[in-house]
């Protein structure tokens, strides 16, 4: 079990598998108000920096799941080298359908949606790990200025313009689940560049170290493309941030 391998080459080097910088991630810790003990629970969570910085700084107690057997390890070397270890465990395995033994203050899904079929099923799915009173997080791209044309949707990596809403209707679209919106920490353009252009240094030190690669075409042609593409499409078009939904009343 495990991801796609080009994923790996590409993000290999990272920390935060999202378009946020580690002081965003530090800002969304804070602005949820955590309580030392606090259980969170991530579905996806690729390389553990959210639930190793969390345990460190707010003292949370947090399980990790995530299909990648590289981010998997990465998790649970920074949780040594962060002095958590005995608070974070990081299990290498498909979040989708994983609902937790005990119920969590933090049910998260940072980014990786597809897990539950979209944001509606992820959510759902967070809900069950959810004690009474906690917080849902849900990392989801959206539409910073609507994309004139299909084609620039495609170019930013979507199949069509229907796969993002704007902010003000993604924003909506949680109240018409049965939904608060908290709290929310938006990625800005640094942390979009850190996110993709960190790739690139990332493909051209792996094409030097395995020229003859089956793939090292494709990051080849990857790597010759990706800045262009980005800096046209995905930086101007799509915005993405980390949203905090509690239940309506009534309705947990």
């Amino acid at each position: 079990m495990d991801i796609p391998r080009i994923f790996n080459i590409t993000e290999s080097a990272h920390r935060i598998h999202n378009p946020f910088t580690p002081e965003k991630l530090a800002t969304l810790g804070a602005a949820l108000r955590l309580d030392s003990g606090a259980r969170v629970l991530d579905l996806g969570s690729g390389s553990g920096e959210m639930l190793c910085t969390w345990a460190r700084d707010h003292g949370i107690i947090g399980t990790g799941i995530d299909m990648s057997q590289l981010f998997t390890e990465h998790a649970r070397l920074r949780a040594v080298e962060l002095g958590v270890a005995d608070q974070v465990r990081f299990i290498h395995g498909d979040a989708a359908g994983y609902v937790a033994e005990e119920k969590a203050s933090v049910a998260a899904c940072v980014g990786a949606s597809w897990i539950g079929g979209g944001v509606a099923g992820t959510i759902e799915l967070l809900a069950r790990s959810l004690r009474t009173g906690g917080v849902i997080l849900i990392g989801e791209p959206y539409w910073r200025q609507l994309p004139p044309t299909e084609d620039v949707a495609k170019g930013c990596l979507a199949n069509s313009i229907s796969d993002f809403l704007m902010l003000p209707k993604l924003l909506a679209s949680f109240g018409h689940l049965g939904y608060d919106v908290v709290e929310m920490v938006l990625a800005d353009q640094d942390g979009w560049d850190r996110y993709e252009a960190a790739k690139w240094l990332t493909m051209r030190r792996w094409l030097e170290a395995n020229p003859d690669d089956e793939l090292a075409k494709d990051v080849r042609a990857k790597l010759t493309s990706e800045p262009e593409r980005y800096a046209a499409y995905t930086r101007e078009y799509l915005g993405w941030g980390v949203f905090a939904l509690m239940p309506l009343p009534g309705t947990a």
